[in-house]
């Protein structure tokens, strides 16, 4: 089980990189934007978990920051970003 300085390091590199996601795709921050930057970051948080436990998994030591698996971390929350975003323009074309 992850300790706090763990937890805290994780939810704000997966915040990171939703808003850095966000604003990358050039979402402004109006009531929609504000909308999908939280879905976003859901994504992000849930995807940068996901990798966590992939990274335990595999037990994959040498790239890691304590506890945190950065790389597993990483790739798996922008996997999550990129479906979110897939899955957010989806639900505006339908």
């Amino acid at each position: 089980m992850p300790q706090a300085p763990a937890l805290v390091l994780g939810v704000t590199l997966a915040s990171v990189y939703a808003l850095l996601f966000h604003l990358w795709k050039g979402e402004g921050l109006g009531r929609k934007g504000w909308r999908d930057l939280l879905f976003m970051w859901l994504a992000a948080v849930v995807g940068f978990a996901s990798g966590q436990l992939v990274g335990q998994l595999w037990g994959f030591i040498p790239w890691t920051i304590g506890q945190i698996h950065i790389i597993e971390a990483t790739l798996v929350a922008l996997l999550f970003l990129i479906v979110a975003r897939w899955l957010a323009s989806e639900r505006n074309v339908a």
